[in-house]
């Protein structure tokens, strides 16, 4: 399959939405790293697409969060229509957001997944570093420079409202 991948805008948000309702159980938003997320502008140039013919299949989302006072890129969600997972769309959106991410700067990737997964990515258990409950520490694994960075993840500062989620006016 050949996806095209671009940055997400404020066109795609609904889309989006739809997706992530579609490939995620209700309440979704209820985890705790919805609440890191909530009134933070997410990492616009790791938000990606990807589409075929047009149509969306996956898509990926990276937000700032704060550990020991160092701004993290907090990956996620990761969503695959269920009628293309299987393909490899999920570790080609999380290979390119880590490509990417070094790019731009980022020293530093976490994200709350299973570590069976995720390790192909260079993801590994970060001992010492917290989410809040009701997440599994089993489940919270970083990628990157984190010699030394131990802590309780944090809403990132300077919240806002993001282009990303402006509403719409008709």
């Amino acid at each position: 399959m050949t996806y095209l991948l671009e940055q997400e805008t404020e066109e795609d948000w609904w889309e989006v939405e739809q997706l992530l309702d579609t490939c995620f159980a209700p309440g979704r938003e209820a985890l705790s790293s919805y609440r890191l997320r909530e009134g933070v502008d997410p990492v616009a140039r790791l938000c990606l697409t990807a589409r075929e013919d047009g149509i969306l299949a996956g898509a990926i989302r990276v937000w700032p969060v704060r550990v020991a006072g160092r701004t993290v890129a907090l990956i996620g969600p990761v969503a695959v229509h269920p009628t293309r997972q299987g393909e490899g769309l999920g570790a080609l959106l999380i290979r390119e957001v880590i490509d990417r991410a070094a790019v731009i700067g980022w020293q530093r990737m976490m994200l709350v997944g299973d570590a069976p997964y995720y390790n192909r990515f260079g993801f590994r258990k970060l001992e010492g570093v917290v989410m809040p409950p009701p997440t599994n520490p089993d489940r919270v694994l970083g990628v990157g420079d984190w010699e030394g960075i131990t802590g309780t993840v944090i809403r990132a500062a300077g919240a806002g409202v993001s282009p990303l989620r402006q509403e719409r006016v008709s």
